[in-house]
């Protein structure tokens, strides 16, 4: 039984393993990340600080930016989350150090994961923010892996 079910995991597994991520580095800060299989870019902000992806389909947002420190970085870790907390999000989960930090929570049937760098020159940072819906939750995990492990400083 167990084969059975290893066989049909990697049967409807397998379309997404052969999908590619793509990638989008910002010049501007110098950061990038890899960005998932079906998510469509709307371009670089106006003021050249990110960008949003969407995944219409199932209803997924990945916003990605970067930002200047005025108080520090666990100072703006600490703004974003009581900024989301504001917003009605029940946070459910928060880590941070002093070079990343991550929090998520849930709002009705919406998750919302966000995650922050430091970047090199000690005064700006990256992050993203990865919204989606709840009957998604297990799915996600994988994507989310990607792009914490992705999202990087490029110019250091």
């Amino acid at each position: 039984m167990r084969i059975f079910a290893l066989v049909i995991a990697v049967f409807f597994a397998s379309p997404a393993l052969a999908q590619y991520w793509g990638h989008y580095a910002n010049e501007r800060f110098g950061y990038e990340i890899d960005v998932p299989p079906g998510f469509e870019g709307s371009g670089e902000s106006d003021n050249g600080d990110g960008q949003v992806f969407y995944r219409l389909e199932a209803e997924q947002q990945l916003t990605v930016w970067g930002g200047h420190l005025l108080e520090g970085f666990e100072a703006e870790a600490a703004q974003r989350q009581d900024r989301a907390s504001q917003d009605n999000w029940g946070i459910s989960y928060q880590a941070s150090t002093p070079q990343w930090a991550v929090f998520s929570g849930q709002r009705d049937h919406r998750v919302l994961y966000q995650r922050m760098i430091a970047l090199c020159d000690g005064a700006s940072y990256a992050g993203y923010a990865l919204e989606y819906n709840v009957r998604d939750l297990a799915a996600t995990d994988a994507v989310i892996d990607g792009l914490n492990r992705s999202l990087a400083a490029s110019d250091c």
